[in-house]
């Protein structure tokens, strides 16, 4: 079920128009079809970080998708520039260990581009091109780096999501987001397992996870810790 959560995701991104990115030296550079120059964009420095970029840039962006910490960031959770900053670069260097610290900025940088650029609305107004970034039309000539580091490169495409699958399957995303900050062990869920049974028999509904009731509170966080073990569970054995 994640793997289709993560392509649904990946899904906006694949099929919006590709671009290629420059850096903007200047006010006077012209700028070819199908090119967006961005001031502060480093360009890459090797053929690796070419390559990458050329070939891995889908694959990158759902390595990234299927995260765990990603996933709880998406909706709006964590900081922009922490996505940005931090949880994305961790990624790269785990996926490409033979980079150096100045080539993993420039895989960054280019596919936090990337995603944002492909997120966006283009319009064009005479010889000028604009592009909705975080609510606002910004003019594409205008465009730095750090306005880019600024903005959540998937919290559209989690939005998007929200309004167009099914709700059994929003309630799955949720569960595992949830699941990544609940600290629980087997020992405990073994011993709530029965009271969970006695809950739902005595009120006829399950515990809910934003009750003001602490135990009712754990109980559902049980249930959902549950729902994760047999995933991976699942996931292990194929």
């Amino acid at each position: 079920m994640l793997k289709a959560i993560t392509a649904s995701l990946l899904m906006e991104q694949v099929l919006a128009p590709n671009w290629k990115f420059k850096t903007k030296l200047n006010n006077d550079d012209k700028v070819k079809p199908g090119e967006i120059k961005i001031r502060g964009l480093k360009e890459p420095s090797s053929k690796r970080v070419k390559d990458i970029l050329e070939s891995d840039l889908n694959d990158l962006k759902a390595t990234i998708l299927q995260d765990d910490k990603m996933l709880k960031a998406m909706p709006g959770n964590v900081d922009p520039e922490v996505i940005n900053k931090v949880l994305i670069p961790k990624i790269i260097k785990i996926k490409y260990p033979d980079l150096s610290d100045n080539e993993v900025e420039e895989v960054r940088q280019h596919v936090v581009v990337d995603s944002v650029i492909k997120n966006g609305e283009i319009k064009e107004a005479g010889d000028k091109r604009f592009i909705r970034m975080a609510g606002s039309f910004v003019d594409i000539d205008d465009i730095h780096i750090d306005l880019i580091n600024r903005i959540n490169p998937f919290q559209q495409a989690f939005e998007i999501l929200s309004k167009s699958v099914t709700t059994k399957v929003l309630k799955v995303i949720q569960d595992h987001i949830e699941a990544s900050r609940i600290k629980m062990d087997f020992e405990e869920a073994k011993i709530l397992w029965p009271k969970i049974h006695e809950f739902i028999k005595m009120y006829n509904k399950y515990p809910n996870l934003k009750s003001n009731d602490p135990l009712e509170k754990r109980m559902a966080e049980c249930i959902i810790y549950l729902k994760e073990e047999k995933r991976k569970g699942a996931e292990a054995n194929g």
